[in-house]
């Protein structure tokens, strides 16, 4: 008999703050309750964001004061789930942690927000989102059962590259595969974090315990990543549901940017120059005015501004010099100016900045066979991708290869994890 449900994989980016995202994150699941979607993945760090581009003004041996408050910034927006630094596992999960004095629970609320959100839509959900613990900020994702709340948390255990700088380190024993049963389809679930899916032993442990659906939330945009998804699902024999965030540069936040809004002093775009809006006339003619610009140090380059004859003329430009009418402020593309267009005036330049995309998404469902069921979705914002599929395909793939039993050898070969028993739950 059929053991059909269906997924959905959320290509959303992270929004302002935490509470827009959260907002955000229960539209979007109410969304799919109303498709009918059983169980729906966020991307990596969808709840505090990936702070794409940042570099936190750090290089080796040595940290910028600016670095300091981009940091402050990040760790504000991150959540704060009420475990401990250690991972108090099963204890957090099951509400055992002391609870703060004349609280309710403990941490920030997001927890209960989640839980909530679940419990009202009938979807099971899982995110990615960058946890606060203490000092420090972990990589993490929570599984959200409707009628049971949380059902497990895990924390990354191998940020990649520059992720070092910023996320701690999580426990291997995190890895422990969860069971559910969702309309009498039984499922054993686990999770590995963008690059984590590149690590074969991780892979293997998570093979070890049987899982037939797998969550791979990602910030990799990159054309490989639906390649080692279908080894993933291929070696496994289980689904993956992959999600990544579609962000365009203008979606960064202000504090990685360095942006102004609205109101503040206007700066350009691509210089060191900061405009002030000062047109002086020239005395030997009237054809002829000029804009003063001020340097950060205070000197002033004075920029001529030539006029048509007649003011409602168009304006040759036979010189191919730029037109300036005005000291040209940051362009917002509200203004729906063309983006390829080939003027070169700064205006033209400034009204494409920011449209361009620093994470193209890629998000993606696959097969316990490999085969690709949706996706991966490309340069599209705010998307649900939903595949409905039957789990029997995972033992249908067993008939000659399963990864976590006879084909692995374990006689032969043998890999041992640190707080992991490498055998699948029981249900």
């Amino acid at each position: 008999m059929p053991q059909k449900l269906k997924l959905a994989s959320a290509q959303s980016r992270t929004l302002s703050t935490t509470q827009k995202t959260l907002h955000a994150l229960e539209a979007t699941t109410k969304r799919a309750a109303a498709q009918g979607i059983d169980i729906i993945l966020f991307p990596e760090a969808y709840l505090g964001g990936y702070p794409r581009t940042c570099s936190f003004g750090a290089a080796v041996g040595a940290r910028a004061p600016e670095g300091r408050e981009q940091f402050l910034h990040y760790f504000h927006d991150a959540v704060d789930l009420g475990d401990t630094p250690a991972g108090a596992g099963q204890d957090w999960v099951e509400r055992k942690l002391e609870l703060p004095r004349g609280k309710k629970y403990r941490g920030d609320g997001v927890r209960e927000k989640l839980e909530r959100i679940a419990r009202e839509t009938g979807v099971f959900v899982v995110t990615g989102l960058v946890e606060r613990c203490a000092g420090t900020l972990y990589c993490g994702v929570v599984f959200v059962c409707p009628k049971l709340g949380v059902l497990g948390k895990r924390r990354k255990v191998m940020p990649t590259g520059s992720e070092r700088l910023i996320w701690g380190f999580g426990t291997a024993s995190t890895l422990r595969a969860m069971t559910t049963e969702i309309k009498g389809v039984k499922l054993t679930i686990g999770s590995a974090i963008c690059w984590e899916n590149y690590m074969p032993m991780l892979r293997q442990s998570l093979y070890s315990q049987n899982v037939n659906l797998w969550f791979a939330p990602t910030a990799d945009a990159r054309d490989t990543w639906e390649s080692l998804m279908r080894t993933v699902g291929c070696e496994g024999r289980c689904f993956v549901v992959s999600a990544n965030q579609c962000v365009r540069k203008k979606h960064l936040p202000e504090w990685i940017t360095g942006g102004k809004k609205e109101g503040k002093e206007n700066k350009e775009v691509n210089g060191p120059l900061q405009y002030k809006e000062e047109h002086v006339p020239r005395r030997s003619s009237g054809r002829r005015k000029s804009t003063i610009c001020k340097t950060d140090e205070g000197h002033e380059i004075c920029i001529p501004i030539r006029e048509a004859e007649n003011e409602n003329a168009a304006q040759p430009n036979d010189d191919h010099s730029a037109i300036i009418s005005s000291p040209p402020p940051f362009v917002d593309d509200a203004l729906n100016v063309d983006p390829f267009q080939t003027s070169a005036t700064p205006q033209a330049k400034s009204s494409s900045e920011g449209k361009e995309f620093v994470s193209r998404g890629g998000s993606c469902i696959i097969s316990p066979l490999g085969e690709v069921l949706a996706g991966p979705l490309w340069e599209v914002e705010d998307e649900l991708l939903v595949a409905e599929v039957d789990f029997e395909d995972c033992e249908r793939g067993r008939l000659d290869f399963d990864a976590g039993g006879s084909y692995s050898r374990s006689d032969q070969f043998k890999l041992s994890v640190e707080g992991l028993e490498l055998a699948p739950p029981p249900f």
